[in-house]
């Protein structure tokens, strides 16, 4: 509550007098008209009519409010009074003293009351110094009057003089949630050129207009904005726009609320405030202390630059001045499986390749510096200022160009036809070709570096490499050679098209030779050529139809009697095998007889000749006579030759000696052994066991010399 002192300015004592004063005149009016009110009531409870006149006392105590009665309505409304028994002129002093009470404390003392949810703007009407605003302002910050800077909070206030004050009771600022306000000031300091909002300064939220305009507040449109919530606002100073009145300020309700982002989008900002982007560059860089460019007075302080700027909002909500801040909503930059993401920045740190010395075709950079990053994005989303940076897609997958009138998906090939060559004997024909090639993750920025894009690889390298090599190749062949030779110029091709492409930093997977269309008339040619050539199979096969034909017949009459020639075949076969035995058997024995007589021939001879040299030398040694009897010893020894006879038949004066040696010689030849069975003729044989011996224990030995005759 404002003090009564600080608003009747320097002359402290003279207002207490003089509010002092005004309240002892109250009193003292008061007081008799008190005793009359009371008298009055006292009375009209005497009266029986007055008991039913609630009706009238509210009708008494709305007039109360009023500064004057109208006395014409209370007498048009007597008459009323009078049909229900009351005196209307009985409450004219009631009335009376009813206002006076209420008016005077008003009147004279000055009394201002404001409620819960209001707040008071103080208008000056004058000052008795006559000082007023200076030039330029619109606030009273020092007595002047007019507008002044201090509001009434709620409560009563004395001293407010109607003839010196006017009091406009405004409602308070509510802030709904999920929505800003925007301040407008009145008053203040003028802005910079270089800017055109006012700097934020410490006001309680725009609630203190004293401090707003004594620590340099700007006039116009406020960098802060009041976010959801209650506030006194000296409207006198500050205008509000909120989504309720933001069609009467010429903005839409949704730029007043608070701003929301998607999951899966960026925010591309661009600031309205702050100082001109430096020449040379696109966007702003990246200023801290911000936050999220919720706290513009930071961001200007910190160096920030109106226009396009490099930092990006994610997803969230965020209380942004749609005067200082305009966001664009983008989708994040997505990178398909399959593909890697190349990025081309153009705003960043000085320029600084780190390609190395090796790679002479581009330039590559470290992420956060103008140029191609060196590093690519891998599939994914990823949250890419796409108006500062550029995503070139590179397949990491094999990639299929055609040279026909076929294209693939990705429409690389979309330009490309089958190629024109000219052959060795002079021949023009197409040639349809499909070369598959494939760029890896870590060499596609290598790749964009040198081409720019990837169409510029098809159109800039591999048209014209792939073209030329087939023109040139196909001058040292026919055409017939290089229909008959397809598998061979393909091979050729494919490692000559691998080595070409490696220096682009591409690899060449294969090189495919498709449809190969000669000149008519030549494969009109061919054609005769094939069908003759076809037609002259034709009949050779035909020919050997015949001929399996009639061998056809051959066997099956040779089936029929198969059974006969069989048995007539092996009967010739076995007798030939049994005749070839029978040589084999009499060559054999013959051989044998051979190797025999020759053996024994040999054996005799060599014996002979062996007994011839022994005789020999016999004779030399011994003497003829001596030696041969020697050799007769030798035989009668060897043969067991016996001297004296195995039974000897004697006689001894009787008469069947012979006999008796007959049966003797029988017995030993059955027994083989030279022993006589006893037998009843000769118990005791006469001949005896074993060999006569002589007195040394060796036989006889009886040599029988010849005799001379």
């Amino acid at each position: 509550m404002k003090s009564f002192s600080s608003l009747l300015g320097t002359r402290k004592e003279n207002k207490v007098a003089r509010f002092a004063a005004s309240i002892v005149a109250t009193l003292a009016i008061a007081a008799p008209t008190s005793l009359t009110i009371a008298s009055s009531i006292h009375s009209a409870n005497a009266t029986p009519v007055k008991t039913t006149t609630a009706k009238e006392i509210t009708s008494v105590s709305v007039q109360l409010n009023q500064t004057t009665p109208n006395i014409a309505q209370l007498q048009i409304s007597s008459t009323k009074y009078q049909a229900a028994g009351i005196n209307p002129f009985g409450l004219v002093p009631i009335v009376l003293v009813g206002g006076l009470v209420i008016f005077v404390p008003l009147f004279f003392g000055g009394l201002v009351v404001i409620g819960e949810r209001e707040v008071g703007i103080v208008v000056r009407k004058f000052t008795l110094s006559g000082r007023g605003i200076p030039a330029g302002g619109l606030i009273a910050l020092n007595g002047e009057a007019g507008l002044q800077a201090d509001t009434l909070p709620p409560g009563w206030h004395w001293g407010y003089w109607p003839w010196q004050y006017s009091v406009k009771k405004e409602a308070v600022i509510v802030v709904p949630q999920g929505e800003i306000a925007l301040i407008v000031a009145a008053d203040g300091a003028s802005n910079p050129p270089e800017r055109i909002l006012g700097k934020i300064v410490t006001c309680d939220n725009f609630q203190d207009a004293r401090k707003f305009l004594i620590q340099g507040g700007e006039k116009g449109r406020q960098m802060g904005f009041l976010t959801a919530g209650t506030y006194r606002i000296n409207t006198a100073l500050f205008k509000v726009i909120m989504a309720s009145n933001a069609g009467a300020h010429g903005m839409t309700p949704e730029q007043l609320r608070v701003y929301s982002l998607a999951s899966d989008k960026v925010g591309i900002v661009t600031t309205l405030d702050g100082v001109p982007i430096s020449a040379g560059e696109l966007a702003g860089p990246v200023i801290d202390g911000h936050d999220n460019f919720q706290n513009g007075y930071k961001f200007i302080d910190g160096g920030g630059r109106r226009g396009l700027q490099e930092q990006i909002l994610l997803s969230g909500s965020w209380n942004l001045n749609p005067w200082f801040v305009q966001v664009e909503q983008v989708p994040m930059t997505e990178i398909p499986i399959g593909y890697v993401g190349v990025v081309i920045s153009f705003v960043g740190k000085a320029h600084q390749d780190v390609s190395g010395a090796a790679f002479t075709h581009g330039n590559l950079v470290n992420q956060g510096h103008k140029g191609v990053w060196v590093e690519p994005l891998y599939p994914g989303k990823h949250p890419i200022n796409s108006r500062i940076m550029k995503i070139e897609l590179v397949p990491t997958t094999n990639i299929v160009l055609n040279w026909s009138g076929r294209t693939e998906r990705h429409s690389y090939d979309a330009k490309l036809a089958s190629l024109t060559v000219r052959s060795r004997d002079g021949f023009a024909f197409d040639l349809e070709v499909a070369q598959i090639i494939h760029v890896g993750a870590l060499d596609a920025p290598k790749v964009i570096s040198r081409v720019g894009v990837m169409q510029n690889l098809v159109d800039h390298v591999l048209e014209p490499t792939i073209g030329n090599y087939f023109r040139n190749s196909a001058q040292d062949y026919t055409v017939l050679d290089f229909l008959t030779a397809r598998s061979e110029r393909q091979a050729e091709a494919a490692e000559y098209i691998k080595t070409a492409l490696r220096a682009y930093d591409v690899q060449a997977i294969d090189t495919l030779i498709g449809d190969i269309l000669p000149p008519a008339s030549l494969m009109q040619t061919q054609t005769d050529r094939k069908i003759a050539e076809e037609e002259r199979k034709t009949y050779e096969v035909q020919q050997m139809a015949q001929t399996q034909r009639q061998q056809l017949v051959r066997e099956t009459a040779l089936a029929n009697i198969q059974q006969e020639m069989v048995k007539s075949e092996q009967s010739v076969h076995i007798a030939d095998l049994k005749a070839q035995a029978q040589i084999k058997q009499a060559n054999g024995e013959a051989e044998g007889t051979k190797l025999r007589a020759i053996a024994e021939a040999e054996g005799i001879r060599a014996t002979g000749n062996a007994k011839a040299e022994t005789y020999r030398a016999g004779v030399e040694a011994l003497g003829p006579q001596g030696y041969t009897a020697m050799q007769l010893m030798q035989i009668i020894g060897d043969r067991n030759v016996r001297l004296i006879p195995d039974v000897l038949v004697g006689s001894n004066g009787s008469n069947n000696g012979l006999v008796d040696g007959l049966l003797s010689m029988i017995l030993w030849n059955q027994t083989g052994k030279g022993e006589l069975i006893p037998t009843p003729l000769h118990p005791q044989p006469v001949v005896t066991k074993g060999e006569p011996t002589t007195e040394n224990g060796y036989p006889p030995i009886v040599v029988n010399f010849p005799v001379d005759k």
